[in-house]
C-alpha cells in the first residue's frame, strides 16, 4: 500500500485530501500545527477505512521545519508528497506586518522547495513518485493587496513546471494545482473580505479534482472551467489592465 504525505492537513483542502486519498486506499502521513485536529482526522479515517494514519505536529512556517519533517518520516517510504500548506497575508503592502509576511514566504516558498528536494531524492532512488504542489490562479498575474502571496504562488507554478521537466526521466510526476477561491479557512487567516468566496467550490471538490489530475499525470491543472477561461484570458490583455481588475476584485 502506498503512502502519501500531506502538509497543512488539519483543515480545509488538506483535510479533504486526507479523506480522498484514504478512500483510494493510501496510508497517510498528516502534518500541521494543530495536533488535536490531526488526531480527530486520524480517528475518523481509521474508524471506517483499513489504512494507517500517522500525524506529525509541526509549524512549517518555521525555519528548518522541512528538514525536521523529513527526519520524522525516516524509514517510511513516501510515494506521494502533497505540498498543500500555504497561507496568505491580505492588505496594503506598506501596512503589512513583516513578521507575518516573512512566515508566509518561508511556508509558501522555502519549506515547499526543501520538502520537494528532500523527498524527490528518495523518489529517484525508488524509481517512481508523485509530487503535488498547490499553487493558485493568483500565480498567473499580479494581485494588489496580496502582492507577496500572488508572487509566492507564481514561484510555486514556475518552480514546479521546471522540475516536472527535470524529474520526468526518473518516472516522477510533478503536478501543480491552481485553484481559485475555495471555501476554506483561508479568508479568515488572511483577514480578507469573504464576499469573493460566497459561491466558491468546496474543499472536497478541489481535493477530488487534485486526486484525479495527479492520477492523470497532469503538469498544470486549473480548477473549474471559469478559472481556466479567466487565466487563459489574461494572456491576451495588458498586464496593467489585469492588475487593475484584480485590485478591484480584492477590494
Amino acid at each position: 500500500m502506498k503512502t502519501v504525505l500531506i502538509t497543512g492537513a488539519s483543515s480545509g483542502i488538506g483535510r479533504e485530501l486526507a479523506h480522498t486519498f484514504a478512500k483510494n486506499n493510501y496510508n497517510l502521513i498528516l502534518t500541521a500545527r494543530r495536533k488535536e485536529r490531526l488526531e480527530d482526522i486520524k480517528k475518523d479515517i481509521e474508524k471506517t477505512l483499513s489504512v494507517s494514519v500517522q500525524v506529525i505536529q509541526l509549524d512549517l512556517a518555521a525555519s528548518g521545519s522541512a528538514e525536521l519533517l523529513y527526519k520524522k518520516t525516516n524509514g517510511i517510504r513516501v510515494d506521494i508528497l502533497i505540498n498543500n500548506a500555504g497561507v496568505g497575508v491580505y492588505g496594503d503592502f506598506k501596512e503589512i506586518d513583516m513578521e507575518k509576511e516573512e512566515k508566509m514566504l518561508i511556508l509558501n516558498i522555502i519549506t515547499l522547495t526543501k520538502l520537494t528536494r528532500l523527498f524527490a531524492g528518495d523518489m529517484i532512488k525508488a524509481g517512481q513518485g508523485n509530487i503535488v504542489n498547490i499553487a493558485s490562479t493568483a500565480a498567473f498575474q499580479a494581485v494588489p493587496l496580496m502582492a507577496s502571496y500572488s508572487a509566492s504562488k507564481a514561484y510555486v507554478l514556475n518552480f514546479s513546471e521546471a522540475i516536472a521537466h527535470e524529474l520526468k526521466k526518473y518516472n516522477i510526476t510533478v503536478t501543480t494545482i491552481c485553484p481559485g477561491a475555495t471555501r476554506t479557512e483561508f479568508a479568515d487567516v488572511a483577514s480578507m473580505n469573504k464576499s469573493i468566496f460566497k459561491n466558491a467550490p468546496t474543499a472536497k471538490e478541489l481535493a477530488e479534482f487534485t486526486y484525479k489530475e495527479m492520477a492523470k499525470g497532469k503538469t498544470i491543472a486549473i480548477h473549474s472551467l471559469k478559472n481556466r477561461i479567466m487565466t487563459f484570458g489574461t494572456r491576451f490583455s495588458p498586464r496593467k489592465l489585469n492588475t487593475a481588475i484584480a485590485a478591484r476584485i480584492m477590494k
